[in-house]
């Protein structure tokens, strides 16, 4: 469940193998293509060649398959091998690929499209873009010479053309990914980097001016020593009235960074459950980050998502989840932002009395004036968690939430 998604792919499109099994793996990936070879494989048993032929073809096909193995095998688990020797294996391919199918037969045209997809794996678009078309064109031209196949002949070269251009297409597929793992480490780089800035700056705010004023108070404090002890005294309480000061400030500062966020804790949950096979549906009104809510009403519905998250992962088996922000409005007049954590699973276990997770969530959500509902989902499919905090006075109205969808997730479902 935890596992990043490209060790759980047993091929793991565009990362290097890091064990022998991953390897293994993609060598059976190359190996499966070469069913392929059923048409010249299929010729050289039949026993209607002569002696010369078959052997001919038997040393061809082992050769070409080394090659072409050894070409792609080798791009795959990305060990360095240099531009020229590949492209002279490419050569070497391309002309086996002629000889074969000029020599032995019209079955033996499908070896080209093993040579395009080698030269779409290895060599660079504005080389493979060419060489692709050629070697089509080279197929066709073969092809062309056995007068049992002309009238079939693009049923050898457009896979030929549309299996090199596919493989480019994945080609640069892989590159964007690799690219994009590469810009997501640097983010969070960059993000870790400003968050100790960040951090560095607030201590610096606060502390700065309280350990100066503590240092200067000291100095007074040591000059006055002994010879006036009343105003020496007075020092030293000026610093213990800011040294506590200083200590209340930093407490703040911390319990600031520890308190969790709403976008935080969403961006967290979609990754969890998205990872763990869960496939998720986010209301905009959730994304928006427009909530109007006050630090503590926002807090809490923080960790009511983490719970609730929990529980579909634990607990449910749920296959799909849908998270919901609605405003709606109570008897007594009051607006309160509803969150609604819809699964399709079965839920926490039934007991008489909820666990420790949802027991604390409602104390959390009651020291926010908020309260808790947990029950069956809609058309009692699976299990609904609905979080409510009230919106305070300066919430602008609407607040960026879709009043139109409360009717839906109402308290009582």
């Amino acid at each position: 469940m935890n596992e990043p998604e490209a060790e759980r792919s047993p091929v793991m499109i565009g990362t290097a193998p890091r064990n022998r099994r991953q390897a293994l793996s993609k060598a059976a990936w190359i190996a499966v293509w070469f069913l392929y070879l059923a048409g010249p494989v299929g010729q050289l048993l039949d026993g209607r060649m002569s002696a010369a032929d078959e052997a001919l073809g038997w040393s061809g096909l082992i050769v070409f398959v080394g090659g072409y193995f050894a070409v792609v095998f080798r791009h795959m688990i990305h060990l360095p091998t240099r531009g020229s020797l590949v492209r002279w294996l490419l050569v070497f391919l391309a002309v086996l690929a002629v000889l074969l199918s000029s020599t032995l037969g019209p079955n033996w045209l499908v070896l080209f499209t093993f040579v395009c997809v080698a030269a779409a794996v290895t060599l660079p678009f504005s080389l493979s873009r060419w060489v692709i078309p050629a070697l089509t064109a080279a197929l066709i031209l073969i092809g062309l010479r056995y007068e049992d196949v002309r009238i079939y002949l693009f049923s050898y070269a457009l896979p030929c053309l549309l299996s090199g251009f596919a493989m480019i297409g994945v080609q640069h597929l892989i590159r964007t990914m690799a690219e994009l793992r590469v810009a997501r480490e640097e983010v969070a780089r960059l993000a870790a980097n400003e968050e100790r800035l960040r951090l560095a700056r607030d201590l610096h705010d606060l502390l700065g001016h309280s350990l100066s004023l503590i240092t200067l108070k000291s100095e007074l404090a040591g000059r006055m020593l002994p010879d006036r002890p009343d105003d020496a005294a007075q020092q030293v309480a000026d610093i213990e009235r800011v040294s506590r000061q200083a200590l209340v400030d930093v407490r703040e500062a911390v319990t600031g960074y520890r308190r969790p966020r709403l976008a935080v804790e969403l961006a967290g949950v979609c990754a969890a459950l998205r990872t763990a096979g869960v496939e998720v549906s986010v209301d905009p009104a959730l994304e928006s980050g427009r909530h109007g809510l006050a630090t503590v009403e926002e807090g809490a519905l923080a960790w009511a998502l983490r719970e609730a998250a929990t529980n579909v992962l634990r607990h449910s088996g749920a296959r799909h989840c849908e998270l919901l922000l609605t405003e709606e409005w109570e008897s007594d007049e009051r607006r309160y932002l509803c969150l609604s954590v819809l699964d399709d699973g079965t839920g926490p276990p039934r007991a008489l009395h909820d666990g420790n997770g949802l027991s604390g969530l409602r104390e959390r959500l009651a020291l926010a004036d908020g309260r808790l509902e947990t029950g069956p989902a809609p058309q009692g499919r699976g299990f609904a968690l609905r979080a409510y905090v009230p919106l305070g006075g300066s919430a602008r109205s609407g607040g960026g939430v879709t009043g139109t969808a409360a009717g839906t997730v109402g308290p009582h479902g």
